[in-house]
């Protein structure tokens, strides 16, 4: 399995809404918007990522194969 993910930081706006929903993937930089730190390596970490990436209010996460 290799998803990946990652975090437009142009667009991240630092609501934390993905590091609430999965935080074995996304945490808060040094600027206050979310990152990836984790590797996507089961399929419930890809459930969890994906519905980051739903939620997400400006849309600046993208999960991908």
């Amino acid at each position: 399995m290799k998803i990946k993910a990652i975090v437009n930081q142009d667009v991240c706006i630092g609501c934390g809404m993905c590091i609430e929903m999965c935080p074995e993937v996304f945490k808060y930089n040094e600027d206050d918007k979310s990152e990836v730190v984790g590797e996507i390596n089961t399929d419930d970490l890809k459930d969890k990522a994906l519905d980051a990436q739903e939620v997400c209010p400006v849309d600046a996460i993208e999960v991908y194969e």
